[in-house]
């Protein structure tokens, strides 16, 4: 590259022309020197593959060149006659010790002249200049993939020879690289050292650090070509790709069911396993991914996030809040081929189709009857157990709704899943009231009510019928008047 110097020519002190024409040897010494704070490519110019030294998951902490050869190992302490007054270590040239106190005074002569970084040694901005050229001249004989300096060469190397060398104590699994199994060890301490400036959110690792920042800046640097669209990380922009192109590259041995992405794929496999490591802590009921256990979640805090703005209601999952908005809108977007009824919701559909198909999957293990839904198989084998709960004593037909209904009234012994709809039940009890009109002097016990009374004053009637165009301002209304044109068309 014409527009880097040459070493002997960056340098600034006296002994580096006299560098150029020294042996071999003391040459090695100083790129031991460099490559203590330098990125990896201090250490060389061979393009070919070497082979790493082994390292103990025990000793310090090193730079991108930790696992190079170091020639200059041979040296004798009695051989370093230059010492450095901050921190002791004794180098060979007063030329090597100069470039070491860069370390702690932070000089950084060497600059960038397309990006203006600057660099403590000359070497580190040999390999940031790859970074602008797209340079990378260490390519793997196994595979072909290529890199910008020969350290990264070597840590790729240790894929294909199977070579883990950094293993965790505490759990035992390893890693190719020191940096991987740092960022590892602090999963186990708790440890997040890189702190967002603005929340003063703590991440585990600096790369987490700046992906959140763009949270901040609103900067998305990675856009599709296809559609414009643009993301703030690299993954989201490649999963977003796979819609395009239909690409599912993970498929499942035992189904054949194929998934855009990994995650997806490794929570289906528990279908198989009928592994379920998310548990809750309230009724020790499980789940195959953390997201399904946070949405049980609800059921015992009674937290309904998603509410809908024409009537009130609240929901615990976005799912059921999205299919409750198309009983407002009138929309059924799935429509059976056959009978051509529609439906809200495609799990309904599904289910109506089996009606055509007489198919009946779910099957009871204790009476062999058979159901076309799964609700149904369950109501069913309610007949077949009663639990009983110790403190209320109310008996239960399913475990679950004997764990979920662990509210209890006092009055009158009537579980229920959250204290919230405890606290709903209990105004039967005191008669209280607490939601008024402002319209009248009625008063309600659920916000719900007062809400379909109010329409009343307004005139408001969001409930819309699809085939006449008639509206109610109650849903229960607006069915009765559906039944009325499925009568007329079965005549």
């Amino acid at each position: 590259m014409a527009f880097i110097k040459e070493e002997s020519e960056g340098t600034s002190y006296p002994e580096a022309s006299r560098m150029k024409n020294e042996d071999s040897k003391d040459k090695r010494d100083l790129m031991e020197l460099r490559g203590e704070r330098q990125d990896p490519n201090e250490v060389g110019e061979k393009h070919q593959y070497q082979k790493p030294l082994h390292l103990a998951s025990g000793e310090n902490s090193m730079s991108c060149s930790e696992t190079e050869p170091n020639s200059s190992q041979t040296l004798t302490e009695a051989g370093k006659s230059f010492a450095c007054p901050q921190c002791g270590k004794r180098l060979t040239t007063k030329g090597n010790l100069k470039a070491h106190m860069r370390i702690h005074t932070g000089g950084n002569p060497f600059n960038c002249t397309q990006c203006e970084k600057s660099f403590p040694f000359i070497g580190r901005l040999k390999m940031h200049m790859r970074s602008h050229t797209g340079e990378k001249p260490f390519t793997c004989p196994q595979c072909g993939n290529s890199y910008q300096c020969n350290t990264y060469l070597n840590r790729h190397m240790r894929i294909h020879n199977a070579e883990n060398p950094f293993s965790c104590v505490q759990c035992g699994k390893s890693f190719t690289a020191r940096q991987n199994f740092k960022r590892h060890m602090r999963i186990h301490t708790g440890e997040k050292p890189f702190t967002c400036s603005h929340c003063r959110k703590s991440f585990p690792c600096e790369q987490y650090l700046k992906r959140h920042m763009k949270v901040h800046t609103g900067e998305k640097p990675f856009t599709c070509s296809l559609c414009g669209q643009s993301f703030t990380v690299r993954g989201s922009l490649k999963y977003h790709m796979s819609i395009h192109t239909g690409e599912k590259p993970f498929t499942c041995p035992q189904c054949g069911k194929s998934f855009t992405r990994r995650e997806a794929f490794k929570t289906h496999l528990r279908i198989h396993t009928g592994e379920k490591p998310f548990k809750c802590r309230h009724c020790e009921e499980s789940f195959t991914h953390k997201g399904r256990l946070q949405t049980h979640m609800r059921v015992h805090t009674g937290k309904k996030p998603f509410t809908c703005l024409q009537c009130g209601k609240g929901f615990t999952r976005r799912g059921t809040f999205t299919a409750h908005m198309r009983i407002h809108t009138g929309e059924k977007p799935f429509t059976c081929e056959q009978c051509g009824e529609s439906f809200t919701r495609k799990v309904r559909l599904n289910t109506h189709i089996k009606i055509h198909a007489g198919e009946k999957p779910f099957s009871c293990q204790q009476c062999e009857k058979s159901f076309t839904r799964a609700r149904g198989l369950k109501n069913h084998v309610c007949a077949h157990s009663v639990l009983n709960c110790d403190q209320s004593g109310m008996n239960f037909t399913s475990a679950s709704a004997l764990h979920t209904r662990a509210h209890v009234c006092l009055e009158c012994g009537k579980g229920f899943s959250s204290s919230s709809d405890l606290e709903r039940h209990q105004r039967v009890h005191t008669g209280e009231r607490p939601f008024k009109c402002s319209y009248c002097e009625k008063c309600f016990t659920q916000s719900g009510s007062l809400t379909t009374h109010e329409r009343l004053h307004t005139g408001e009637k969001p409930f819309h019928c699809t085939s006449c165009g008639k509206s109610f301002n109650r849903l229960y209304a607006l069915k009765i008047h559906e039944r009325m044109h499925r009568s007329d068309l079965s005549q």
